[in-house]
This record gives C-alpha cells, sequence and structure tokens, in this order.
C-alpha cells in the first residue's frame, strides 16, 4: 500500500470537491494509488465537478490575449453566475486559456467537435493498425485510445496546460469548477496569426 499523505489527500480534495474525510476514504480503499482512487470516486459520481457539468452556463466574459502583435487569441468562457464571471480567479483561469489557444493553436474544444469524416478516417486508420493479436474485448478501447493520442494535441481540453503540463485544460477547468462550486466552460475560441488564412 502506498503511503496516504495529507497532500494526496488534499489534492483529491480539490480535483473530487468532496470533503476531506471522503477523500481519505477513497485512498484507503484504493491502497493509496491516488489515479484509482480519483477514477473509483468518478465512477460512483462522487465528483461534484463533473456532476456540475450538466448545468447551464449563461455568464462568463469574452477576452482575449496577443503576442508580439502577431499571434491573437480570443475566448469566450463561460459560467452560472456574473458574481464568479467577475471574480479575479475567473479572470485568471480565461487569460489563461486564451494563452493557450494562441500557444498551441487548438483546432477544435472537445473530441466530439472533430468533423465526422475526419474522425471515421482516423478510426480507420487506427483499425488497420492492429496486429489480430489483440483480446477481442480490448479492440474497441485500442482504437479509441489510438484515436485520443492522434488529436490529443489539436483537442484544446486534451492539450497539456501551457503553465503546468502535468495537467491537462480539462483538468484544470476542473479544479476550476471544485473551487468555485459552478459549471464552467469553454463556449467558443478563435486564432488569429498575422499573415495566415484558414
Amino acid at each position: 500500500m502506498a503511503e496516504i499523505t495529507i497532500e494526496s489527500i488534499k489534492k483529491l480534495k480539490e480535483l473530487s470537491g468532496v470533503g476531506l474525510t471522503d477523500a481519505k476514504k477513497a485512498l484507503v480503499e484504493a491502497d493509496g494509488d491516488f489515479d484509482k482512487a480519483l477514477k473509483a470516486m468518478r465512477e460512483k459520481g462522487l465528483t461534484k465537478a463533473e456532476k456540475r457539468g450538466d448545468r447551464e452556463t449563461r455568464e462568463g466574459i469574452v477576452t482575449a490575449y496577443v503576442h508580439d502583435n502577431r499571434i491573437a487569441a480570443i475566448i469566450e468562457l463561460n459560467c452560472e453566475t456574473s458574481f464568479v464571471a467577475k471574480t479575479e480567479e475567473f479572470n485568471t483561469l480565461a487569460h489563461n486559456i486564451a494563452v493557450q489557444v494562441a500557444s498551441m493553436n487548438p483546432q477544435w474544444n472537445v473530441y466530439e467537435d472533430i468533423p465526422e469524416d475526419i474522425y471515421n478516417e482516423a478510426v480507420k486508420e487506427a483499425e488497420a493498425s492492429l496486429t489480430g493479436k489483440e483480446p477481442a474485448d480490448k479492440k474497441e478501447m485500442i482504437v479509441k485510445s489510438k484515436i485520443a493520442k492522434k488529436f490529443s494535441d489539436r483537442v484544446l481540453m486534451a492539450q497539456p496546460f501551457v503553465f503546468d503540463d502535468s495537467k491537462t485544460i480539462a483538468d484544470v477547468i476542473k479544479e476550476a469548477i471544485a473551487k468555485t462550486g459552478e459549471n464552467i466552460n469553454v463556449k467558443q475560441f478563435k486564432r488569429i496569426e498575422l499573415g495566415v488564412t484558414e
């Protein structure tokens, strides 16, 4: 069993939005394995941040970031209330995501935004790369994993966060949801580069 530290309990609490007692209990049940504990909490529906994901977001801000007068990114970040939209933390999150868009040039917000023809072509490629030795019940999972890897640098939510590459943008937003108690999502974004047209 891995050592359960107060730091790991606090981190699990922040990511999941539950209390310290529930976070510790989940780690004990997972023998100290942090990833296993977080996965178990999500499967049990204990992750409040994910539960909030269905709530409507009608407030928020539009913000822009310009780099060296050559690259600009504009994003719409939504939340549930104007109170949260006006906080420094929310505005910093919006700014950081705009920097992310300018730096990493994502094409889509989430995997579901990938056009069907492009996604289907990736499925065919992934299936063609299978050796035939994979267990039948694992093939679909392997194909999905290959597709996720192929598009991870082009999907905003899957990209490593430019200020902390141990997290994805989705992780950063989940942390913000857990802290604010509100659903938060990127509604839209646009990146412009001098001399480059789509």
